[in-house]
């Protein structure tokens, strides 16, 4: 059988990495693979693609083998195992007195690396706690910091709507939000309102961007004039969501209907094309 794309994701809603196979593998099977930090097990989270379909510039390491009963044991174990050893570790980090918070700890299949996770707002000097590290779990160490989103999706939480974390529960990767995302959505610039549990920018702010720009061109601009009840009045504000445009009329304040609006520009456009002629 002809070697074939697999998609493999190695926690829940982890990020997932491409891997080639030449085994007939369904999706959500469990497989054992090999990255850059060791042997680890993770899930085929879609159907098997031919590789012609992908231009790719560099070779893709091969699926091992099919997970087994005593692979997910294993997997089991670690867990559980990692859970102390981050314990461990955070009464040695307390020792040396180091400014890092520890937030998870993971062991590769094998268990020949542990991974910490942390997050600091200094830079650290851990020469001293790594050699301690190594002497006491016997493996190889990986101290990795982590940034605040990162954080947010391994402790988990709920969001501002009372569901649970969109990075903890659905998210593979963080896409890239601004602060003009925002704006285009017509929302107050409160920071503390408009930022997650991690205190970044709120991801959901990337979700309807694009259907707000879309909507948005049916709209007149903010800061516009358009004619109504027979006098130039000034666009400030706009409801996409009830279909509304906000006015100044001399000081008057009003929404009045986007079809309005609409009927408004286009007899005044008809006006001005005929007395052009």
């Amino acid at each position: 059988m002809e070697e074939r794309l697999a998609c493999v994701r190695f926690n829940n809603v982890g990020k997932f990495y491409y891997f080639s196979t030449d085994m007939d593998i369904k999706k959500g099977e469990k497989v054992v693979v090999e990255t850059i930090r060791g042997l680890e097990l993770g899930e085929v989270i879609s159907d098997l693609k031919d590789l012609s379909e992908f231009k790719l510039d560099t070779e893709l390491k091969p699926i091992k083998r099919r997970a087994n009963r005593a692979d997910e044991d294993v997997y089991q174990f670690n867990k559980t195992k990692a859970e102390k050893s981050l314990e461990i570790c955070k009464e040695i980090v307390s020792h040396y007195d180091l400014d890092m918070h520890l937030i998870n700890c993971e062991y590769t299949l094998d268990a020949s690396k542990v991974i910490f996770m942390y997050t600091s707002e200094t830079r650290v000097d851990f020469r001293q706690l790594l050699k301690e590290l190594a002497s006491v779990f016997k493996c190889r160490i990986e101290l990795r910091q982590i940034g605040p989103r990162d954080k947010a999706k391994i402790v988990g939480g709920l969001g501002s709507c009372g569901l649970p974390l969109c990075c903890s529960s659905f998210l593979g990767e963080f896409d890239g939000v601004s602060i003009n995302m925002a704006k285009n959505q017509l929302l107050a610039i409160n920071i503390d309102k408009i930022s997650g549990a991690c205190g970044r920018l709120l991801c959901c702010l990337k979700y309807e961007d694009d259907t707000y720009t879309d909507i948005k061109k049916k709209f007149p601009k903010i800061g516009s004039k358009i004619k109504y009840n027979g006098k130039i009045v000034k666009v400030i504000g706009l409801n996409v969501i009830s279909d509304l445009v906000k006015i100044d009329d001399e000081g008057n304040i009003s929404f009045i209907d986007l079809k309005e609006v609409k009927l408004i520009s286009n007899n005044h456009k008809k006006k001005n094309n005929d007395g052009s002629h």
